[in-house]
Order: C-alpha cells, then sequence, then structure tokens
C-alpha cells in the first residue's frame, strides 16, 4: 500500500564535523513489516548540535562515543504522515496512508539481555534515527523509513505540527522525572530551563511536589519556567543558589535535583545543595569531563545518583499529555526552517539566547 512517492527526495547528510550538506538521494520504499512517512517536522536536539561540532560522534576519533557514523542523514525528533506501508506493516502498528505517525528514536534489536529484560532504551546494540544509516537514517530529509523493528506510535489529529515534534523531547522529559521519584513532601530542582527542562518542569509539576525550583542563567527562560509551574527561579549568575536553597529547606537541602544542563559544573551545583540520601538524575548530553569530589556521594551523603536515558515506555504518556492540553508547547517551540535552510536551523539551536526549540519542516 503506497502513495506516489519520488525516486529522489532532498536529504541532509552528515560527512563529518561541520559538513552537512543538502543532497538528491533516493526515497525509501518500504520492505516487509517497514513503515515510510513523508516528514513533516524534525527538531534539533542538542545531541544534533554536539554532534555538528564533532563532540559526540565518531568522526573516525578513537576517543569519542561511537554514535553517529558518517555519512548519515541526521534527525532523530519527527513525527510524520504514512505513505507506505510494507508487507505485514498495517496489521503489525494498525496503520493505515495517510496516520499521522511517530516512531521512537531508538531501533531495538529485540534479541540482547536488555531487549530480553524489556529496557529496550538499552539496547545493546544501540541504533537511533539519524545516527547509523545502515539501520535508519535520520528525519532531516523528505521521508523516512521506519524500519520493522521500530516502536510505532498513532500520533491523533487534534495535535498541532508544533505539538506533534514535541513528542519525544516531553518523553524524554518525562522519563527523567520519573527517575526522580517525586512525591508531594520533595523539594524538587530542575537544571537548565532548555527544551528538556521546559517539559520536564511541566511533567514534574503534575506530581504535585512541595516545591519545584528552576535554576538557568536566562531570565527569560526563567520567566517562561514560571509560566509552566515552576514555584520558584534562581539566576546562579544573580544570587548563591546553595545558600537559597538551605534557606527554602531549613539547612537540610532539596530531595531531587535533575540535571538538563550538560554543563560539568552544574554537576557540582547539584551535589552541593541536595540532602543526605536525595536523589540525582543525570539526563543530559556532556561534551566534556566533569570532576568532582566523588566522597561526597557515599561518605558526606549517602547519595542516590539516577542515571536518564531516552524515554522508555513514555511515548504514549507524552501524546496523551498533550492531548489532554496538560502540557503546552507555547514558548518553547521558536523557530522554525526550511529543509533548504538546515545550516541556519543549525546555527539558530546552536544560539541558546535567541531560540529554545528550532524545527526544520522538510
Amino acid at each position: 500500500m503506497s502513495v506516489d512517492i519520488p525516486k529522489e527526495m532532498l536529504a541532509v547528510t552528515a560527512y563529518g564535523p561541520g559538513d552537512y550538506r543538502l543532497e538528491h538521494k533516493p526515497s525509501p520504499r518500504a520492505r516487509a513489516g517497514e513503515v515510510i512517512v513523508k516528514v513533516k517536522a524534525c527538531g534539533i536536539c542538542g545531541s544534533d548540535v554536539h554532534a555538528f561540532h564533532g563532540a559526540v560522534a565518531d568522526w573516525g576519533d578513537e576517543n569519542t562515543a561511537p554514535w553517529m557514523i558518517a555519512p548519515v542523514t541526521p534527525g532523530h525528533e519527527f513525527w510524520g504522515e504514512v505513505v507506505e506501508l510494507g508487507e505485514g506493516a498495517a496489521e503489525k502498528y494498525n496503520l493505515k496512508i495517510g496516520d499521522r505517525t511517530i516512531s521512537e528514536q531508538i531501533i531495538p534489536c529485540w534479541e540482547c539481555l536488555y531487549c530480553q529484560e524489556g529496557l529496550h532504551h538499552l539496547c545493546n546494540v544501540h541504533n537511533i534515527y539519524g545516527f547509523q544509516s545502515e539501520v535508519a537514517e535520520g528525519a532531516m530529509a523528505e521521508y523516512l523509513r521506519y524500519p520493522a523493528g521500530a516502536l510505532v506510535y498513532k500520533i491523533p489529529e487534534s495535535l498541532s505540527l508544533e505539538e506533534a515534534a514535541a513528542i519525544e523531547p516531553l518523553a524524554c522529559a518525562s522519563h527523567a522525572v520519573e527517575c526522580g521519584d517525586i512525591s508531594l513532601k520533595d523539594t524538587v530542582v530542575i537544571a537548565g530551563a532548555g527544551p528538556i527542562g521546559l517539559f520536564a518542569i511541566q511533567a514534574a509539576a503534575l506530581k504535585n511536589p512541595y516545591k519545584l525550583i528552576v535554576i538557568d542563567i536566562s531570565e527569560e527562560r526563567l520567566e517562561l519556567a514560571k509560566k509552566l509551574g515552576a514555584d520558584i527561579t534562581l539566576n546562579p549568575q544573580k544570587v548563591d543558589v546553595k545558600k537559597e536553597v538551605d534557606a527554602m529547606t531549613g539547612g537540610y537541602g532539596c530531595d531531587v535535583f535533575i540535571e538538563v544542563t550538560g554543563n560539568p559544573i552544574v554537576v557540582k551545583t547539584g551535589l552541593n545543595i541536595l540532602r543526605k540520601r536525595g536523589r540525582f538524575v543525570e539526563f543530559s548530553v556532556f561534551s566534556g569531563d566533569t570532576t568532582v569530589d566523588w566522597t561526597v556521594i557515599g561518605e558526606k551523603k549517602e547519595l542516590r545518583i539516577i542515571g536518564g536515558h531516552l524515554s522508555p515506555k513514555m511515548y504514549p504518556v507524552a501524546i496523551e499529555l498533550l492531548a489532554n492540553k496538560k502540557v503546552t508547547v507555547d514558548g518553547i517551540v521558536t523557530h522554525k526552517f526550511a529543509l533548504e535552510d538546515f545550516h541556519a536551523a543549525l546555527e539558530q539551536a546552536q544560539n541558546a539566547k535567541e531560540s529554545i526549540k528550532v524545527l526544520i519542516i522538510p
């Protein structure tokens, strides 16, 4: 089942750091169990910006993480409209031509230990859209293939283009919040009011913690954080964060610290302001190492350090939150660019002072 698909499409190809080119490439066609979508929007993630600058990609440097293997079309935040269904795909996913869909950013192998244990987001093979071309190209293109092993969900017609594009980052943010195991009595600090942080604020607010504090150096983003559910905002360039948090907690510190900045300095802040037996959730992509006094984790505070990765079981949750208007994208999606202007889009996404979430619209 299919509609007319051109033999060639426009797509971005990453060849190396800073070497991204718009090219004509063969349009993907569906094999058994596969879905082809016309891409409606592709968000630019912080990891996309890092990869463009060579920080999280395997560009032939053995010291970097082997995430992106060039040449490949980047882009893992996306949604699209079904234009072709391979044999068995319609039945497997309950899809028809024209349906709006999204696929989880990881394509599990379904055979490794982690997949067998229900931890598909930790799949040992770890193929992600836009990082390994032999498995799944990314969505900075006019058309995209969902491989047979993908996790695919329908998107309600009620969601706007911007809301549908927010499903992936909202799912990730929701997982970060779930990792914090937030309760009604908790004082929660979220460090970073970027896209993930702003969605995490909304998800955390739904948990109704005793106090929700947000840290960022942008007054504009802190103002938006207040509108989205933060009780208190703190700018570390203007106030002593530890002193402020201690004053609000009787000198004990916060119960939960969620780090979504990717800034090594903020890791030290979190360890410093957490109470004893507090919970530190790390959900960031770092461009470099961080050094801390590891003693504070055990000897001094007996902290709980929880890593958060991707968005297991959170796509349906994110879709429902958006459909029920419990989470908004207002003020978060700030810029939209045509596919032909992808270089400008990447540059805009890097400029955190003037943008939050940037979308490419093929």
